[in-house]
């Protein structure tokens, strides 16, 4: 389901195509590199790297009698070739296969989420530039506290993302290991040089001490990682929902030209999008948490973890692959309204200013507590309708003591609270992240001899 809305690209890291493409590319390269050590003629080798390839219906046709994917694969694999198919699958086990197509696939997957993220944030960036100086009120506990703009607000949310770009590519470079070193990992039946020599070839390497698999650490790294990042759309997307509430409405997703809101009130425009962001933002802390139950496996192996992988591998990166690019298109087409903005930050008149009220205080001699008692009066009685509070703090005879009035009345400066906002974002805005090198490995992207058929 979530296939359908995603990308093509990533979409196609999780094809069947694309895994038997890997799954082949694999077989071919510990062939070539065993006839280069002269233990299988290389006549052969040419033979199975021009005729090889594998048509997933026919491996599932196999699979159907042998119930084992890895045996149908490779018996459908060798069929495409002849008698030189022998060879393939020479001292390998079905996990050295799996584990390390999975690894390529997994790193194919980062950098298409690295490319969504780099996208996300220049979207973010062109907030944060817009709305520097377009004052809002900051929120904490969704109580009105004190003034901000929405160019910090933005820019908090782009530093994050910068930081979840460092996430997926120290992911990536967790899960960048492979295995070809036999069914418990001894290297019993293949050499270590030809495992080197192949991983290389794919963008990996060699997993240090293998058991039949690639330990499972790694992956539950990587589906947590994916978790984070899943959150932070989260934390955006909770943002906007709070925004577009009606007696807030400083903010809203965009809204297309015939869309509609409701099967019933034609008046409504609902943060749907938002939303949707919000729930699958749980589905994929659910796959780091069953990512997390991988790691205990029995003995050398078990395969519990098989049937989850299975599963969370594509749809993990495909919904978060798909929150990105949604997010990002929010973002670019966010409708603001920094005079509602405006407007209610006017709501709480000048209580913004009582912690510097209470400062100023603290700085006249005044014990801290003393002094906050005496703020709070006096915000209090704002609050309730009885006067302004700059009024009401110039006429408390305790503060009148401690601050005269020319004193009291420079507190009360509008641009007190934004005379750091250019510095706060342009240093979130200095980092920019880039993309590495597309992963060696871009195996099935670009069709080739290896490819499926």
């Amino acid at each position: 389901m979530i296939a359908r809305y995603a990308r093509r690209d990533m979409a196609a890291i999780w094809s069947d195509e694309r895994r038997l493409a890997i799954w082949l590319e694999i077989e071919i390269a510990v062939c070539e590199a065993i006839a280069r050590r002269g233990d299988i003629p290389e006549a052969d080798v040419r033979e199975i790297r021009e005729r090889a390839k594998v048509d997933p219906r026919r491996v599932a046709e196999i699979e159907e009698e042998v119930k084992h994917d890895v045996i149908a694969f490779v018996t459908a694999a060798a069929e495409s070739v002849g008698p030189s198919g022998r060879w393939l699958h020479l001292g390998l086990t079905s996990s050295d296969v799996i584990d390390t197509a999975f690894s390529v696939q997994l790193g194919q997957a980062a950098h298409l989420l690295m490319e969504d993220v780099v996208r996300l944030v220049e979207a973010i960036r062109g907030l944060a530039e817009r709305h520097r100086h377009t004052v809002m009120v900051g929120r904490t506990h969704a109580v009105h506290a004190e003034p901000i703009t929405f160019g910090v607000k933005a820019a908090s949310w782009y530093a994050e993302f910068t930081r979840a770009f460092d996430r997926l590519e120290a992911a990536a470079r967790e899960v960048a290991t492979g295995k070809l070193s036999g069914a418990v990992g001894t290297y019993g039946h293949i050499l270590p040089e030809v495992e080197a020599e192949v991983l290389a070839r794919l963008g990996l390497a060699p997993e240090p001490v293998a058991t039949q698999v690639v330990p499972r650490d790694r992956h539950a790294a990587f589906f947590t990682a994916l978790a984070v990042v899943a959150s932070s759309v989260e934390r955006i997307a909770t943002e906007i929902r709070h925004l577009q509430r009606t007696e807030v409405l400083e903010a809203e997703e965009p809204f297309a030209r015939g869309q509609k809101g409701s099967s019933a009130m034609p008046h409504k425009r609902n943060p749907w999008m938002a939303e949707n962001l919000c729930g699958l933002a749980r589905l994929v802390r659910g796959y780091a948490w069953s990512a997390l139950e991988n790691v205990a496996l029995w003995h050398e192996r078990d395969i519990s973890h098989s049937s989850v992988e299975r599963v969370i591998g594509p749809d993990a990166c495909l919904a978060l692959d798909f929150m990105l690019v949604r997010l990002a298109g929010i973002l670019k087409d966010l409708v603001v309204y920094p005079e509602r903005m405006a407007a209610n930050a006017a709501e709480s008149g000048e209580l913004v200013f009582s912690e510097t009220v209470l400062l100023a205080l603290v700085h006249a001699g005044v014990r801290r507590e003393e002094g906050y008692r005496w703020v709070q009066r006096a915000a209090f009685a704002a609050r309730d309708g009885k006067g302004s509070f700059r009024d009401l703090v110039a006429a408390d005879p305790d503060i009148a003591r401690a601050l005269d009035p020319s004193r009291i009345q420079g507190i009360f400066d509008p641009g007190r609270h934004h005379r750091e906002v250019d510095r706060i974002i342009d240093r979130a805005l200095a980092v920019r992240p880039e993309v590495p090198k597309r992963p060696q490995a871009a195996i099935g992207a670009g069709g080739g001899r290896a490819a499926t058929g």
